[in-house]
Formats: structure tokens, C-alpha cells, sequence
């Protein structure tokens, strides 16, 4: 039996105008898990500890994604996996994407790495269809690739890397309160205005323009959501109030971190992020909700080994 044990990182998604097509990865909190290549063939979840989720291959995001690898792989292997959550289902910072991606990853590296990060993004968005019931990527993609990411087309898939500003550091906050992906979909309008839509992917090109360009004035200007964000704030407790207290204290912007209730605050420099979470806090302390605050440099290498076992 070959293991390794992995570190597979939080992510944030949307990036307030990136609704599915933007997302960055954390440093400062993920899952670990353990992936093992053994002798029995077929893909097995072992351990789970951290969460009440399925042991079920074909009811566990990170087997069904792997399974999606192993179908390209077109040789029998045998595939242990144990998990370790210590993000918590339906936070808002990619669990689900973490299994998945961590999961396809270690596969990948334990087989002697024959598929491409960007091949993996495909593979692990197969668990995500199974978590949210939408096959996206703003999740896995950064965290298999690193830092930012750009989905320009889901057909095909076509994922870039973005550049990462070293100055940046993100501030999340998470309100111990559960928001279902597919719930928080629900609320979503399927048509847009077109002037809606025209100011939203102006930010789009702005954001990515001022990620590449590390101008923060630029990237805090395009962290606006005109079209999700009214719709799903309402779901989150005390939104408002901590944006802005969030830009109050000089975040360049703050939203809704993937599908709630998550909210991030992103800030050039550490000792704004953490004058961030201190103000957001106040905030939370009198809602009298469990809460977790997390401040993070941005992760630029994504999936990590912790160890060879």
C-alpha cells in the first residue's frame, strides 16, 4: 500500500462579479485527507471524521470524482480514501470542492501524475454535480491550480490562472448556519437585464485586469455583484452590517463567499485584514450565532502533500 496525506485548502467563489467563473484558494484552512493505492480494485471510503457524510461510493463526492478519473485512467487500481473535514458542509468556502479536488489530485500524484491539473478540474467537477446538482469549477479549479482562476468556458472547459497579487490577503467570515448550494440556487433569477449584465462583466474585466496589473484601487473597484449578490444577501444574517463595517475598516470589497453564507473581505496588506475580522466580529458577537473567522494569504501552490505515509 502507497499513501500520502494531503492538505486540500478552503476556497472562495464568485469573487462578488464572477458568479461560476472566478475563485481564489486559502492557505490558513482546509480538510486533510489520506489516499491510498491498494491491492482490491475499485475506489472505497474508509474513514470520515469531522462530518456526517455518506461512505457510499457513489454518494460521496471525492469517490465519484475519482471514479470520473479512473474511467479516463482505463486501468483497474484500487483507491482508499480518508477524510478529514475541518471545513463544515455548506460554509460557503468550497467543502465539497475540497474533497473532490483533493481526492483526484493524490489519485493523480499516487499514479505517477498522467493527467494535467486542468484535466483534473474536469474530473472533480463531477463531484460537485453530485453535491450542488451544477458541475462548476470555481471551486476546484483554484483549488487544484492555485491561487486565482478563470473558468472562459465550461464547453469546452477552459480554465486559466490568474495572476496573484502578493499584498492580497482575504478576511471570511462564517456564520455557523447552514445555506445549501442548491438552495441558495434557487433564488437565483434565470434572465438577466442586459444593462445588469453589461455592468457586471465590466467588473469581470476589471477585476482580472487589476489582479495582473496589481492595481488594488482597480480590483477593489470590480469587486461588485449587481445581480447575485441582492438576491442571496437576504439569506445570510447581518450581510450588510458586516460589509460595512468590513469597508469601513478599509477592505477594498467584501461579498458573498461562493453560495453563503460565508463573506469575504479582501484587503491589501495583513494588518487591514485583521482590523477586518475585528470589525466584523463586533458585528457577529451581538447576533448571539456561533461564528468562525478566518484570515488567509492567498494559497498559490493549491493541494499540498503533508506527508508520505
Amino acid at each position: 500500500m502507497k499513501s500520502i496525506r494531503i492538505f486540500a485548502p478552503a476556497t472562495v467563489a464568485n469573487l462578488s462579479c464572477g458568479f461560476d467563473v472566478l475563485g481564489c484558494c486559502l492557505d490558513t484552512v482546509g480538510d486533510e485527507m489520506v489516499i491510498s493505492l491498494v491491492n482490491e480494485p475499485g475506489v472505497k471510503i474508509t474513514k470520515i471524521e469531522g462530518a456526517k457524510l455518506p461512505m457510499d461510493s457513489d454518494k460521496n463526492v471525492a469517490s465519484v470524482a475519482v471514479n470520473a478519473l479512473l474511467e479516463d485512467y482505463k486501468k483497474e487500481v484500487g483507491i482508499q480514501i480518508e477524510i478529514y473535514k475541518k471545513i463544515k458542509a455548506g460554509s460557503g468556502i468550497g467543502s465539497s470542492a475540497a474533497s473532490s479536488a483533493g481526492a483526484v489530485w493524490a489519485v493523480n500524484h499516487l499514479l505517477g501524475s498522467p493527467f494535467t491539473g486542468k484535466d483534473l478540474v474536469k474530473y472533480a467537477m463531477a463531484g460537485e454535480k453530485l453535491a450542488s446538482g451544477n458541475a462548476h469549477a470555481d471551486n476546484v479549479a483554484p483549488a487544484l491550480l492555485g491561487g486565482f482562476t478563470l473558468v472562459r468556458s465550461y464547453t469546452p472547459l477552459d480554465v486559466i490562472r490568474l495572476h496573484s497579487p502578493k499584498d492580497l490577503v482575504m478576511t471570511v467570515i462564517h456564520p455557523q448556519i447552514e445555506v445549501k448550494t442548491s438552495d441558495s440556487r434557487s433564488v437565483i433569477k434565470h434572465k438577466i437585464d442586459l444593462k445588469q449584465a453589461i455592468h457586471q462583466w465590466g467588473n469581470v474585466g476589471g477585476l482580472v485586469a487589476g489582479l495582473f496589473t496589481e492595481d488594488y484601487d482597480l480590483i477593489g473597484r470590480s469587486l461588485e455583484d449587481v445581480i447575485i449578490e441582492p438576491l442571496r444577501s437576504i439569506l445570510i444574517p447581518e450581510f450588510n452590517n458586516v460589509k460595512n463595517a468590513a469597508l469601513n475598516q478599509g477592505a477594498l470589497g467584501c461579498g458573498i463567499s461562493g453560495s453563503g453564507p460565508s463573506i469575504f473581505a479582501l484587503s491589501k496588506g495583513l494588518e487591514t485584514a485583521n482590523k477586518v475580522a475585528d470589525a466584523i466580529r463586533e458585528v457577529y458577537n451581538n447576533t448571539g450565532l456561533d461564528f468562525d473567522i478566518h484570515v488567509s494569504k492567498i494559497n498559490e501552490q493549491g493541494i499540498r502533500i503533508l506527508e508520505n505515509i
